[in-house]
């Protein structure tokens, strides 16, 4: 069942609980710094899909891990950078896309297996890249707005 929790400090949880009293389901925290997730939770930690907007309006949608970007997603930077593919543990990781706000990929360009913010090769991850645009695709449906349509149906 969603319930609304506002914390002390100013964060309001919308969403699902466990019997031990932590977010689990499909929820959305905000944060009083402007932060917003919304999506799956797990033992209060962002698990499954969802979508993460900070306050200078950067954007992750994907997969989560134990709170952190992990999977596959895409990452759309405040300045129209762009790095859609494979997450481990908060960094990119494996292979992936880098496109800049101008809309090119680099020259040469910036696509391959990544470490973090290294491009150690270079070759095509077309398959890669698509699963991380479904994964957004699929984070940005896992909402509380659907899971509330959901449930009145």
């Amino acid at each position: 069942m969603m319930q609304t929790y506002k914390y002390p400090e100013g964060d309001i949880y919308e969403g699902d609980w466990s019997k031990e009293g932590k977010k689990h389901g499909i929820g959305k925290i905000t944060f009083t710094d402007g932060t917003m997730y919304e999506g799956r939770f797990v033992n209060g930690f962002f698990a499954g899909y969802g979508s993460l907007r900070l306050p200078d309006n950067t954007v992750y949608a994907g997969e989560f891990s134990d709170g952190l970007f992990h999977g596959f997603g895409v990452y759309l930077r405040f300045d129209g950078m762009q790095y859609e593919g494979e997450f481990k543990e908060g960094s990119p990781n494996g292979p992936g896309l880098v496109t800049f706000g101008n809309g090119s990929c680099g020259n040469p360009r910036m696509e391959g297996h990544f470490d973090g913010s290294v491009l150690k090769s270079r070759q095509s991850v077309k398959e890669y890249i698509r699963r991380a645009q479904v994964s957004r695709d699929r984070a940005l449906r896992t909402t509380v707005t659907n899971a509330l349509k959901e449930a009145e149906t």
